[in-house]
């Protein structure tokens, strides 16, 4: 059975697709650029845009009753992939080892003009 991850704290989304889905054990979440979900605006630079996007998977992920510790794969999508080396370290201060799996892939372009966006694979139990 499937059902549809939504929570007013992580923007909604803005197209034709939910914020997540939870099959049994597995939570899939949709990918979250860096919008605030209070005033629906984005904050400028790399460092902002990657805590927010991250603080944003931390509300899907707490409205499931999980936590980062339960995440297995992540996927970064960078605008630049100068950036890398800044988001590692802010990654690092959301997620503590054993770290889940990655992929950081170098985009075209992201929603709204956005430099990140990430997207989690989440387990429960």
């Amino acid at each position: 059975m499937k059902n549809i991850v939504k929570t007013d704290k992580a923007p909604g989304a803005i197209g034709p697709y939910s914020q997540g889905v939870n099959v049994g054990n597995l939570f899939f979440f949709s990918g979250q650029i860096p919008l605030d979900p209070e005033t629906g605006t984005m904050p400028a630079g790399i460092e902002a845009q990657t805590k927010q996007s991250l603080n944003n998977v931390k509300a899907l992920l707490e409205s499931q009753g999980l936590g980062f510790e339960d995440v297995v794969k992540t996927t970064v999508f960078l605008d630049s992939m100068d950036d890398f080396a800044c988001v590692n370290e802010i990654y690092a201060t959301y997620f503590v080892e054993p770290y889940p799996a990655r992929s950081a892939i170098e985009v075209a372009k992201l929603p709204k003009g956005a430099l990140i966006e990430v997207e989690v694979i989440a387990s429960k139990g």
